[in-house]
């Protein structure tokens, strides 16, 4: 069976969206990714009322003080890409008018000639939901199944009718059309939500989940139960760790730097987060900047041969 890998694009606070994200989607898909993903967050509550993934005590992390926008993103990277896939990895669905976010997800797979992979989440950000959620947390899972049944019917033929519980298009002509059927992919972390991605699904997002979870997953065994005919492809996300060793002051020279490759993902669609670095002699790998980075007081850098200082033996 073949991966294939994908690449999460720059979206955090530390990047130059309008540089970094066309820059590092061109780099990517002329090293061979086949994919290009995106995640959503839209506010960094302080205090928050919950924890990260809703765990007690677990503390957001500080880039995601500042997330950029998920379609905006993937419109940047498919204009500056041909082949590669466009995903997201996932669009919290409550936090969007079904309506709106089917028009939008279309005319992007129009526009980048059908590459548009739609991701969808039901979220567990309580203080996000307070801010832009079309309904209460507690009806989660409705609000994503009227949002799939909008996106069959506005990306379907001409006129689109629908009536919903949040929804009502009177009889219309709407488009622009997605190039080809978008596919859908769904997290599952529970019997209802399996059910639904057999039921209504066209691939697996599995999110947060340990590989020991992961192998217990009876997804093809209830596809069979449920009369599923047609194949779910998956895509995972696999978070890695870089250990604060491998972070040093090296900066590459200018002839030599790139745009940052921040994570990468890998799809059986398999995906992979990681960071693109320069190997270093001793295995450790620093990371690249398109910024010359500052040195740290008391550490060498290779500005410091001009003053004749010597590189620290390493402990």
């Amino acid at each position: 069976m073949a991966i294939r890998l994908g690449l999460g694009l720059p979206q955090m606070r530390q990047y130059a969206i309008g540089r970094d994200v066309p820059g590092v989607a061109r780099a990517a898909e002329e090293t061979g990714y086949e994919s290009l993903w995106v995640f959503e967050r839209i506010l960094f509550p302080e205090p928050a009322s919950q924890g990260l993934y809703g765990i007690p005590g677990l503390p957001w992390p500080d880039a995601y003080r500042s997330v950029a926008d998920p379609l905006v993103t993937l419109a940047l990277a498919a204009a500056a890409t041909e082949r590669a896939r466009l995903g997201t990895s996932v669009l919290v669905a409550p936090l969007h008018i079904p309506f709106q976010l089917a028009r939008a997800l279309a005319s992007l797979d129009a526009a980048s000639g059908g590459r548009v992979v739609a991701g969808f989440g039901t979220g567990w950000s309580l203080d996000e939901y307070a801010a832009a959620a079309v309904a209460p947390f507690e009806k989660r899972g409705k609000v994503l199944d009227e949002l799939i049944d909008v996106c069959h019917a506005v990306w379907g033929p001409d006129p689109v009718a629908y009536e919903g519980e949040l929804t009502t298009i009177a009889p219309s002509i709407v488009g622009p059309k997605p190039k080809r059927p978008i596919p859908i992919l769904l997290p599952a972390n529970s019997p209802r939500a399996l059910r639904r991605l057999v039921d209504r699904a066209d691939g697996w997002m599995p999110l947060g989940m340990g590989a020991e979870a992961l192998a217990t997953q009876r997804l093809q065994e209830l596809a069979a139960e449920r009369g599923r005919k047609e194949p779910v492809h998956s895509v995972l996300r696999v978070n890695t760790r870089r250990p604060p060793s491998a972070v040093c002051s090296w900066t590459a020279p200018p002839h030599r730097r790139s745009s940052p490759l921040s994570k990468t993902h890998a799809s059986t669609t398999l995906r992979v987060r990681t960071r693109k670095t320069r190997p270093s002699p001793r295995g450790v790998r620093p990371a690249r900047s398109r910024r010359r980075r500052r040195p740290v007081p008391g550490s060498w850098h290779p500005s410091s041969r001009r003053s004749g200082a010597s590189r620290p033996t390493p402990r």
